[in-house]
């Protein structure tokens, strides 16, 4: 866990970021055709209402007898309603009610909703209790009933009947603030914020608030189209203010000449349906904007290879692995990866290449930050929208994945290429059944029968040494050890038979016996398929244990790569000897061992720490030799 240096570091840094941020999302936004229509029609009618004395001089308000039903002319530019009034005048004058109606209820709900789903969410306790006890209270009562009764207590006032409104949508904003604080009060910045000594109140305003601040404004837009239909609706009732315009009440007035007159329904239904509608797209555009998903007009490939400036404009051939290697399995040369930051752009991988042969362990060793898993999610397309990537090759079987849209690297992730994460039971999902989750890429990829891959994944299960498949397939994640979701993530990965095999630190999160037994089942069932495998770790026992190659990374670039033999023999990199150096071979120990806690040392040893060397090979401190694969202990 990494822990912010300082409180001023951290104010000093996130305004700059938080500002990029917000730059980068209004620049999305604004390249959306739909936000920008949306915006500009919302625009339109806001200064519509809000200029309207400017746009007409007719009162809203005076009726004539003479102007009844009046046609179109210059005094009347849309004519006259029931009672002689203006249509124009109670059209402008109008939006100003429907707005400020709806933008009342909604400021109400989000003041409301807001702070009480932060308490809520993040200390949790009875306030919890009691806040959800009264949000369930208020969704289960009728919203209309309790505006009708409300307005028949109070009489017809349409802001005090919007800000009850408001009150009975809070516990929509309430839900949804409370699940987001939930689901991030636990996570390892907040710990890490904890143990710094931030105070609560300064931990909810730098790392929690702004979590919720994407869904609120997305529900916000989405209420504020709510809150102008129910205003709208109270209106053509006729609960509201008789003397204010409302485009309710020329709904009411417009349905009363229907038959006389049925062209004033245009007007009124008009500006509901196109002010209602903009405010839902452009929620939804909202939501794509902070998402990163907003069509630009210029958005590449998801997985497609960025050509450096000058590069040769021709589409490279697709090249055969003959020309690399007869067994070649994946070529990736030049890969570079960087982000936009509010300094520049950062470049967290820079050039590196590698090359994974059929049935061979590939270890890729660092330290945190040094580029192995952002090498290993570039390999499978999944780093972040805002990722650059460069590749000079990335060659798989013959074919260039950087040329790869979505939907064909689909085709290749999870059944030729598969993945076996470091956290396991981060990433399966609680909502469903373990056995849901196997069988599902199984059906999809190798078009089995829900019998014939229930059948498959039980025996996977087995083969993984789960002596209770039957169980654990019926169980939820929550039911099972870390270990043995570990144990289910592999049998997951090989599930569909892949050529390469990504396995991110898949060991770190496990005790140390059942790491050993993790990497004794990722070494059986590597040799049995013969699957070429990439092992990002930052153990070199692990390394010495199972790996034939290893490539060392520093910062992002590769420092040295060598038969794993030589490399422990002879490393020549100075980064490869310091890394070699801290591991605790040769160190003295703290105090005499008892015979079973030597053998207890050793038993770790075999899987975390790297041994000593001889001629014939690489020996680790529980006499496990490496002479480029072991299948056992000598």
């Amino acid at each position: 866990m990494k822990l912010p240096e300082s409180d001023d570091t951290t104010v000093a840094v996130a305004p700059a970021v938080a500002v990029q941020g917000r730059a980068g999302i209004l620049r999305r936004l604004l390249r959306n055709p739909v936000a920008v229509t949306c915006l500009a029609l919302l625009a339109l009618i806001s200064l519509a209402s809000l200029f309207a004395p400017l746009l007409t001089s007719q009162d809203p308000a005076r009726s004539s007898l003479t102007d009844s039903l009046a046609p179109m002319s210059g005094k009347h530019p849309l004519g006259g309603d029931g009672v002689g009034r203006d249509v124009l005048a109670r059209l402008l004058y109008g939006g100003r009610t429907s707005l400020l109606g709806a933008l009342l209820a909604v400021a109400v709900a989000v003041v409301i909703g807001v702070p009480a789903g932060l308490v809520a969410g993040y200390y949790r306790k009875w306030f919890d209790a009691v806040s959800s006890w009264v949000s369930n209270l208020l969704m289960a009562v009728p919203a209309i009933i309790v505006l009708l009764v409300v307005m028949s207590a109070v009489g017809q006032n349409t802001y005090l009947a919007m800000a009850v409104f408001g009150v009975l949508m809070s516990p929509g904003v309430f839900r949804l603030i409370r699940a987001s604080v939930i689901s991030v009060r636990e996570e390892l910045y907040v710990d890490a914020a904890r143990v710094s000594g931030l105070t609560d109140a300064r931990i909810i305003r730098r790392h929690i608030l702004p979590v919720v601040q994407a869904p609120t404004i997305i529900q916000g837009a989405q209420m504020l189209g709510l809150g102008i239909v129910i205003q709208s609706g109270l209106e053509f009732l006729g609960l509201g203010s008789a003397t204010q315009a409302s485009w309710g009440s020329m709904l009411n007035d417009a349905f009363g000449n229907i038959y006389t007159k049925p062209e004033l329904m245009v007007w009124p239904g008009l500006a509901l349906a196109v002010t209602v509608a903009a405010f839902g797209l452009l929620g939804n555009a909202l939501r794509d904007a902070l998402d990163g998903t907003a069509v630009t007009g210029r958005k590449p490939s998801r997985g497609a290879t960025t050509r450096k400036p000058g590069a040769d404009k021709k589409a490279p051939p697709v090249i055969s692995e003959a020309q690399d290697a007869d067994d070649a399995l994946l070529v990736l040369e030049g890969l570079t990866v960087s982000y936009p930051t509010a300094q520049g752009e950062k470049t967290v991988v820079d050039g590196v290449s590698l090359t994974v042969r059929r049935g061979e362990v590939l270890g890729l060793v660092g330290e945190s930050g040094s580029g192995k898993s952002q090498t290993a999610f570039a390999i499978l397309g999944l780093l972040p929208r805002e990722a650059q990537v460069a590749t000079t090759r990335m060659v798989f079987e013959g074919t260039e994945l950087g040329r790869l849209g979505r939907a064909a690297m689909n085709r290749y992730r999870g059944h030729r290429i598969a993945y076996v994460p470091q956290e396991p039971m981060s990433n399966l999902d609680p909502s469903f059944r373990i056995g849901a989750q196997l069988v599902e890429p199984v059906r999809r990829h190798l078009g089995l029968s829900a019998a014939e891959a229930r059948t498959k994944t039980l025996g996977l299960l087995e083969r993984v040494g789960i002596s209770d498949p039957e169980r654990v397939f019926r169980s939820y994640p929550h039911q099972i050890s870390g270990g043995m979701a570990q144990r289910v993530l592999i049998a997951g990965a090989v599930s569909c038979e892949p050529d390469l095999l990504i396995a991110d630190e898949p060991t770190t999160a496990l005790d140390v016996t059942v790491q050993a037994e993790v990497l004794d089942l990722m070494r059986s069932l590597q040799s049995e398929r013969n699957m070429g495998v990439i092992l990002v770790t930052h153990d070199f026992g692990v390394v010495a244990d199972l790996c034939d190659r290893v490539t060392v990374m520093q910062t992002g670039a590769v420092v040295e790569s060598a038969p794993v033999a030589q490399l422990f023999a002879d490393p020549q990199h100075p980064y490869t000897r310091m890394l070699l150096a801290s591991t605790l071979e040769d160190a003295e120990p703290r105090s005499a061992l008892s015979l079973s806690r030597t053998v207890s040392a050793s038993a770790a040893g075999a899987v975390g720490i790297a041994g000593t060397t001889d001629p014939a090979g690489v020996t680790n401190s529980a006499g496990i030799t490496n002479t480029g694969r072991q299948e056992g202990p000598a």
